[in-house]
């Protein structure tokens, strides 16, 4: 009998990352309360922009087909705002990461902020790491059915809350809240929110770190945004080899002199004793990846730094100096011990690992983007008017003999008010200009609409335009409020001959 091939499957290992304080925890819990706070409350900030306007301060509104951002309005065909915002968003990611690694991932990406969220009600009602262990590992009795089903039911409440937050940016939130209690509300909205609960749910409650490693592409991508001179968190190999358990008495403290006399200047010799690290394994316990960040840079590190704190915090028990762990790139590392260079070696300062020709590059494309679009943005008129030629036929051929060309013109009123729109035409030729509908040239558009109105083009016989094959002519459009004024290039078909 053939030998059974051994199973490629691995069943996950689930990861119970320790507690632990310190600056970049700090920091991470700032981030995670400013992030949440905008998700769930911004929905919820008036807005006043005028009568039969929404009040709603952040608003896609897919009905009427525009996105309001407080005082930013954003029609259908000015989608060109969007695509520069993502193209900015896409060039940020790629500065930070360029300069500090997987900064986003670790710090501000939602799967990492509702993961934070997650464990941190986990550590409440199951306790801490230790805790943790011994209730996976115990059998299922009435005490661990009530904690997990705590810790289930507040994470749907997150989730749910989670999901509702995400379709109030779609309508106006305190009406849509009304008929989601009521039972009132589009079928569509609960089965966002109930795919929304779901992903949350599971992703950040069970997937966790497997969504980082096998769902998302970035740990693939980052590795074309990072190079030599990119600072990441790191293990200072040289400092902390060999390890060895942290030891008291005569020898503990010549050891000790030894490592409180490194500095970046003055590197230690790991022949003369141990290294830095005692193998406490307080870096690979608080790990929300469960990896150990002493085996080099690897795809799971999300670089969010939990692990200099928890070194941090060792080593000023065991008195040596901070930041065997930190942020670091190849460039920090020092030259071999029998290398000349190395007594004379210094690493980079922060700022140049910073400012760097790609970081500039980044940043001078960002900036031009967004300088572009606050430009476009103030400088668009609150009138506009596109022209569609009726090409069939191209032109028609009246009683008394003029040519006649159709036109479907669309005039958009981008301002609060109702206003009286007046169409004319230039043209280096005599042609008249007549509005379906109407015996004058002025129209009514509704305040925030567009209107499709018809226009007539006329060349009487005898005209030059009349027997031209195409004439050179230019609609112009101007808001009697404000006299405002937008055109549009176009042509007059006459008969040719």
């Amino acid at each position: 009998m053939a030998d059974t091939p051994p199973s490629l499957y691995a069943a996950r290992e689930p990861i119970f990352p320790r507690r632990v304080s310190g600056f970049f925890r700090k920091f991470k819990w700032w981030i995670m309360a400013v992030t949440l706070g905008i998700y769930y409350l911004l929905p919820w900030v008036r807005w006043d922009r005028g009568p039969n306007m929404p009040d709603q301060a952040v608003l896609a509104d897919l009905a009427h087909r525009r996105f309001f951002f407080f005082w930013i309005e954003i029609w259908p065909h000015e989608f060109y705002f969007v695509a520069g915002l993502l193209i900015m968003a896409g060039l940020g990611l790629f500065l930070f990461t360029s300069a500090l690694g997987r900064v986003w991932c670790g710090y501000a990406c939602p799967q990492t902020v509702w993961t934070d969220l997650f464990l941190l009600v986990e550590r409440r009602v199951e306790g801490d790491r230790n805790a943790q262990i011994r209730l996976w590992k115990s059998k299922w009795d009435a005490r661990k059915w009530r904690l997990r089903i705590t810790k289930w039911l507040i994470w749907l409440a997150i989730s749910v809350a989670t999901g509702g937050a995400w379709v109030f940016y779609f309508t106006d939130a305190p009406t849509l809240a009304v008929n989601l209690v009521t039972l009132n509300a589009p079928s569509v909205a609960y089965v966002s929110i109930a795919i929304l609960t779901a992903t949350t749910f599971v992703f950040g409650g069970f997937m966790r770190e497997q969504v980082c490693i096998y769902m998302c592409p970035w740990p693939r991508i980052q590795a074309a945004m990072m190079d030599e001179g990119t600072l990441t968190v790191g293990y200072r190999t040289w400092r902390g080899e060999p390890r060895g358990k942290h030891r008291k008495g005569a020898r503990a403290a010549a050891e000790t002199r030894i490592a409180t006399a490194y500095t970046e200047t003055n590197l230690p010799e790991a022949d003369q004793g141990t290294g830095d690290c005692i193998d406490c394994m307080a870096c690979v316990n608080v790990c929300p990846m469960g990896i150990d960040i002493r085996d080099g840079q690897q795809m799971e590190c999300i670089t969010c730094a939990l692990c200099i704190d928890a070194c941090d915090e060792i080593m000023d028990k065991i008195g040596k100096p901070r930041g065997l762990i930190d942020y670091l790139s190849l460039e920090d590392v020092p030259p071999p011990k029998d290398d000349p260079a190395r007594a004379s070696w210094t690493p980079k300062p922060v700022w140049q690992h910073v400012l760097r020709p790609r970081s500039i590059l980044y940043t001078a494309l960002w900036s031009i983007i967004g300088i572009g679009l606050v430009v476009a943005l103030f400088v668009r008129s609150d009138i506009e008017l596109t022209v569609s030629p009726v090409r069939n036929p191209t032109f028609v051929m009246q009683s008394d003999g003029s040519i006649r060309n159709i036109y479907d013109v669309r005039l958009r009123n981008k301002s609060g008010d109702d206003r009286l729109f007046h169409l004319s035409l230039t043209s280096d030729e005599t042609l008249r200009i007549g509005l379906e509908g109407t015996n004058t040239l002025s129209v009514l558009v509704p305040a925030n609409e567009t209107l499709l109105q018809r226009v007539y083009v006329t060349a009487r016989q005898g005209d030059p335009a009349a027997s031209a094959d195409r004439t050179d002519l230019r609609l112009w459009v101007e808001d009697l409020t404000t006299n405002t004024r937008a055109s549009v290039a176009t042509l007059f078909n006459g008969t040719g001959e």
